[in-house]
């Protein structure tokens, strides 16, 4: 027989908003709600799936309440560079909280957070506001971060580029040497972030991809294009269409322009420039020399 997991949601709901209710571990849970063994398995996919979505909170000694219960609440955090940070609610209307980078933990920026509000803060540190201490991470933002490899006394240390990324993260070379990663300091790479647990010690990552020097041309461009995992290839159709178009140039084309193709003209657009459109010409004539500069209307 199929295990009904809409019906168990709203069961598990249902129970948690009783008055009556005092918060249960998921053993408890599964017996009050009466279920047989079969239906378990559903109970703590269902359970999972609520806490994730922020419609219920896990406290202490793994037991389940309502956020508001708990004065929980879930939401997206966003960290300011100094340290700090403020959680947008997922409840639409509901004020920012403001988190103290005390109260962060392993949290980074971007991160869906459930965080607890604290009655005892300061009121004088952000007047006007709430304030909040994060107590479990519900989904990572990033698993990958862009930064320039670094290195001190003893160990290596990647520098995000996103300055709200408020931890170096320590690297391995040793280990990304075997990986066929191995990266200069001062280069540009992708770090591909481990399991943070410890507020107490940085990050640490694994480097998966070395861009180049952080100077090189184009580096720049291509960190970008990491970091917000932007496609860097066209796809194959629109390859192909552009591998049918001719090469030849069709005699209407130059009805209403000059034809210059027998003149000596250079561009003086670099080797890596994304296209060549600017161009001169020099040309000795009977009073002096006349420059001609060229600059293709690539728009039509």
């Amino acid at each position: 027989m199929a295990v009904n997991g809409r019906k168990i949601r709203e069961q598990v709901l249902a129970l948690l908003a009783r008055k009556d209710y005092r918060p249960l571990n998921k053993v408890d849970i599964a017996r009050k709600l009466g279920l047989a063994a079969n239906e378990r398995v559903a109970l703590r996919k269902t359970l999972r799936e609520l806490e994730r979505a922020g419609e219920i909170a896990r406290i202490r000694k793994n037991r389940y309440v309502l956020p508001a219960e708990a004065d929980l609440v879930a939401g997206k955090l966003s960290i300011h560079p100094a340290g700090y940070g403020f959680l947008s609610p997922e409840k639409s209307g509901d004020p920012d909280i403001f988190i103290a980078a005390e109260n962060i933990g392993t949290a980074m920026h971007g991160d869906r957070v459930v965080a607890r509000i604290s009655r005892d803060a300061p009121h004088d540190r952000i007047k006007g506001r709430r304030e909040g201490r994060i107590i479990r991470i519900l989904e990572r933002a990033h698993d990958t971060i862009v930064g320039t490899l670094q290195r001190s006394r003893n160990f290596y240390y990647v520098v995000p580029d996103d300055p709200r990324f408020v931890h170096d993260i320590y690297v391995r070379p040793e280990r990304d040497q075997q990986q066929g990663t191995s990266a200069n300091v001062g280069d540009k790479v992708v770090v591909r972030l481990d399991v943070w647990e410890s507020r107490h010690v940085n990050p640490e990552g694994e480097i998966i991809e070395v861009l180049g020097p952080a100077s090189a041309p184009g580096v720049d461009v291509l960190s970008i294009i990491r970091k917000y995992h932007l496609p860097a290839e066209f796809p194959k159709d629109v390859l192909d269409r552009a591998e049918r178009i001719s090469e030849k140039i069709d005699s209407r084309q130059l009805e209403s322009r000059e034809d210059l193709r027998k003149e000596f003209i250079v561009t003086i657009d670099p080797d890596d420039a994304r296209d060549f459109d600017d161009a001169i010409q020099v040309e000795k004539t009977s009073t002096g020399w006349r420059l001609g500069v060229h600059i293709a209307d690539v728009a039509t």
